[in-house]
């Protein structure tokens, strides 16, 4: 299964949709954790929400989502740029509750929100509020309340593949607005009947079709998507000298040296004694 996004657009009305699959770049994201399985759903599910969040950026950035809580899962963090490159990680303790469905269980006290770092301008970001007990449900709820656009999320993940399918209905400029109400009701009806498994399992043709073969969408090239990584040596020699000149020179006396891991790709960058008392001296 190619990991890709595809768009698809109702003739003669303002709704479209995505549809996106996922695996390889999930392997990349879960393959050196040890996250437990219910971690390893959530994450995928974020991955495929990102996903298709992202696909409403008009501009070059990116699009994140973080979850942050004083529950068993502490951070749930996933990321997709403009280009569909994508990455995620989370933090939890090591036992979880029994009933682990509830994401705002899982998260306990705690706050989601939606960053969007264009390359020029202004970041942005917006509140999910934490009323449903899903992802999906979720963001629902932060496209209803902040975007005040119709919107609906299906999200599914297991045995190393994701997939997610979204209907957004947009403000009236193809259409009238009764035209765009009326199809809008149509289309989220028959999309509520697609399952978990069809959702994870069926190619993107026989997705679309089974769905909407009386109302067939138009369908753009597809995007690939994979997952990057945007850790470099740069990056973290700026992570390095945050820290403080305090800190720096403590780290040179007593180890001589500092190796920094990548929390998503796990790539490591070394510093010796040599490059810890340059950044010193370039603090003082």
């Amino acid at each position: 299964m190619q990991d890709q996004k595809q768009r698809f657009l109702f003739p003669d009305s303002d709704i479209r949709g995505e549809l996106i699959r996922l695996e390889s770049s999930l392997a990349s994201i879960t393959g050196n954790r040890d996250y437990p399985m219910v971690v390893q759903s959530l994450i995928s599910e974020a991955v495929v929400a990102v996903a298709l969040l992202a696909s409403t950026l008009k501009f070059k950035g990116r699009l994140a989502l973080q979850a942050q809580g004083k529950g068993p899962l502490s951070l749930l963090m996933a990321e997709c740029s403009d280009d569909g490159k994508v990455r995620a990680l989370a933090r939890h303790a090591e036992s979880l509750p029994a009933d682990r469905t509830n994401l705002p269980a899982l998260l306990g006290e705690g706050t989601m929100v939606i960053t969007i770092s264009p390359e020029q301008g202004r970041q942005y970001q917006g509140i999910v509020p934490l009323e449903g007990p899903d992802l999906a449900t979720c963001l629902e709820g932060y496209f209803r309340q902040s975007e005040q656009l119709p919107t609906r999320l299906w999200l599914a993940a297991g045995n190393g593949r994701a997939a997610g399918l979204m209907l957004q209905r947009l403000p009236n400029q193809i259409a009238e607005a009764d035209h765009n109400a009326i199809t809008w009701e149509h289309l989220e009806t028959l999309a509520s009947t697609l399952g978990g498994e069809e959702l994870l399992d069926l190619d993107t043709t026989t997705v679309l079709h089974r769905l909407f073969h009386d109302t067939p969408p138009q369908l753009p090239p597809a995007q690939p998507l994979a997952f990057g990584c945007t850790c470099s040596r740069e990056r973290t020699q700026r992570a390095l000298v945050s820290l403080g000149k305090e800190e720096l020179q403590a780290i040179l006396d007593e180890q001589g040296e500092a190796t920094l891991t990548c929390d998503f790709c796990g790539h490591q960058e070394h510093f010796d004694a040599v490059d810890l008392a340059e950044l010193i001296h370039k603090e003082t």
